[in-house]
């Protein structure tokens, strides 16, 4: 039976004791971790946020009822026990914080009894996530799933200490607001009010902090929750809090600058890891060319080189096609991989057809100089020894090719690096390597929607030196837009925003907005920027994604407390549900399920 915690006070958590306490009478509160029987001695581990603590039950020193208790343990009882710490006179556990010392139990007090849990609390569980996710109260208890927790708290903590110390105002945007038609899809709120009409979910607080920009605040910022209806990956959540800010009367070096600083500061507070400014910046197109990826991994080389030049006219027909259709031929050089059996090839290419190839060529340098290739027989040996001399390709390595549009070549030629990178231990996850990419195209151009849509969002300034293209060519034109990237992940993004009239018009033009429907979507924003509005930048971070990258995580899911599984589902409290018919009603609703997907109108 549960006891009571009446009179009682925990002095210390469990690794708060040491041996500056031996001698001293604590009192620890927890769980029990596991608890072995000797007979005479009962130990016990006892658990709670902060770690282990070796507890030993003596019955002359705890009593016969104390010591009936202490055999009735059973993992995840919560107790709570006053005793005096001791150090360990055999058995010292180097790898405990609290190993070298115990507490020798004088009163135990049984706070709740447990059920057998369906899965062992432990560090780097091999339990299914599914299980795992389904008692996540449980899965919360892990010690490595804990650290993750307080990391997190720990950086958010930091962050309002920087953005307070740099002036910045802290001010909370609205939940409940209205869908905006460009970005990702939102999740709608009906109203019961307003029947037939909806709110939205923010996807970012984008508007409401450029209005208050507007309204003179200067420099804001917001540890943000935001929402997208989109599907998900390792790296995606429905529900994700965002590090938001803003401020005015700044360029994009105003920003960069700032950011850099408090990423430094927040790395070295937090890990004990020094960053290096002014960080590396590279442009779009450099990023691209370089590594076929606008969030480039630079922890290892391995970099695309374009052999267009080399191969024009060279009379084989998938690198001639590409070049006259106007794509590329680009090539990764994969060094000391010449040996690499046709079957690991072979999945090389099924690999690179995954992300929209019809292919991939390859060319092994043998040993002797000679070459082992899938299109040698179609090229004269001059040619063939012009490419290999661009690859830099020596003996033993393997030359892989891509030839299509310049989109599909990055993106297969940017994936198999990674794959590559990974598979041959090039790459050292004990690095922290950050990047600025800059000078994002403004538009990009949509065949679903057979028209430009905005790259970023439709409030990005573009460089001026290119506005001049924007009828001409807008393809060409290049915002002033900036991503944060560390080791090849997006950590966050943001733009200088238009802050003249003429230029926010005509870039909703381009995007197929009439003025009235311009209005219609945006006119709060619009009316605002007649009163006066200061040119203004901002940026925001993924704080969930900082936090994986930080403690080595491969998904988001590890750091958030109770997150959403593939079909945006919480598998513990059942979330998407139904609702009773009434509540329906209230909100002029009803639902059609035509399938097994319900779908409101």
């Amino acid at each position: 039976m549960a006891e009571s915690m009446k009179g009682l006070h925990r002095s210390h958590r469990c690794t708060e004791v040491s041996g500056s306490n031996i001698g001293q009478q604590v009192t620890v509160m927890g769980w029990i971790q596991k608890r072995r029987n000797l007979g005479s001695l009962i130990f016990a581990d006892l658990r709670d946020r902060s770690g282990l603590l070796q507890i030993v039950f003596d019955e002359p020193k705890v009593g016969s009822e104390g010591f009936a208790k202490a055999e009735s343990l059973r993992s995840e009882y919560v107790v709570a026990v006053t005793g005096t710490v001791a150090k360990r006179t055999a058995a010292v556990n180097e790898n405990l914080k609290t190993g070298d010392i115990e507490v020798i139990a004088e009163d135990i007090r049984i706070l709740s009894e447990s059920e057998t849990p369906p899965f062992p609390i432990e560090e780097d569980s091999q339990t299914k996530e599914d299980l795992r996710l389904r008692y996540r109260y449980l899965d919360l208890r892990r010690p490595d799933i804990q650290r993750n927790m307080m990391m997190k708290s720990k950086v958010s903590m930091l962050l309002h200490n920087f953005m307070e110390q740099e002036g910045f105002l802290e001010i909370e945007t609205p939940i409940l607001t209205k869908s905006t038609p460009e970005g990702a899809r939102d999740y709608l709120v009906p109203s019961r009010v307003h029947p037939g009409a909806f709110y939205a979910l923010p996807q970012s607080p984008q508007l409401f902090k450029q209005l208050l920009m507007c309204s003179g605040y200067d420099r804001y910022f917001q540890i943000a929750r935001c929402f997208r209806d989109e599907d998900l990956r390792a790296d995606r959540q429905p529900e994700f809090t965002q590090v938001d800010m803003e401020m005015s009367f700044v360029d994009v070096d105003d920003v960069l600058e700032i950011n850099e600083r408090l990423l430094q500061y927040v790395f070295k507070e937090a890990m004990g890891v020094d960053v290096s400014l002014p960080l590396p910046r590279m442009t779009w197109q450099e990023a691209m060319d370089r590594y076929g990826s606008d969030k480039p991994d630079t922890r290892f080389g391995m970099e695309l080189v374009n052999v267009s030049d080399v191969v024009e006219g060279c009379g084989f027909g998938v690198f001639t096609g590409a070049l006259e259709n106007g794509g590329s031929v680009r090539g990764l050089n994969v060094k000391g991989q010449g040996a690499m059996p046709r079957k690991k090839i072979d999945k090389l290419v099924e690999f690179a057809k995954g992300c929209g190839a019809k292919g991939l060529a390859y060319l092994a340098v043998n040993e002797d100089g000679t070459y082992k290739s899938s299109f040698a027989k179609f090229m004269e040996e001059h040619t063939l020894k012009a490419l290999v001399e661009k690859m830099e390709g020596e003996p033993g390595d393997l030359l892989l090719f891509a030839a299509d549009k310049n989109k599909i070549v990055w993106n297969v030629l940017g994936a198999i690096r990674l794959e590559m990178g990974k598979e041959l231990g090039l790459i050292d996850k004990n690095k922290y390597h950050f990047l600025w990419v800059t000078e994002f195209p403004l538009l990009e151009w949509s065949e679903e929607e057979n028209r430009y849509m905005a790259a970023h969002h439709p409030f990005t300034m573009p460089m001026e030196e290119d506005w001049h293209l924007i009828d001409s060519d807008p393809g060409a034109v290049r915002a002033k837009a900036y991503d944060i990237v560390l080791n090849g992940t997006e950590l966050g993004g943001g733009s200088v925003r238009i802050h003249q009239d003429d230029i926010q018009e005509k870039m909703l033009e381009v995007l197929g907005f009439t003025r009235e429907r311009a209005y219609e979507q945006f006119g709060f924003l619009l009316n605002a920027f007649k009163y006066g509005v200061p040119p203004h930048a901002g940026l925001a971070y993924g704080l969930d994604r900082m936090i994986m990258l930080m403690v080595h995580c491969d998904s988001l899911r590890d750091v958030i407390a109770f997150p959403k599984v593939k079909d945006a589902s919480c598998l513990m409290t059942e979330a998407p549900g139904t609702v009773e018919e009434k509540q329906l009603e209230e909100l002029s609703l009803s639902v059609k399920s035509p399938d097994a997907t319900a779908t409101l109108h």
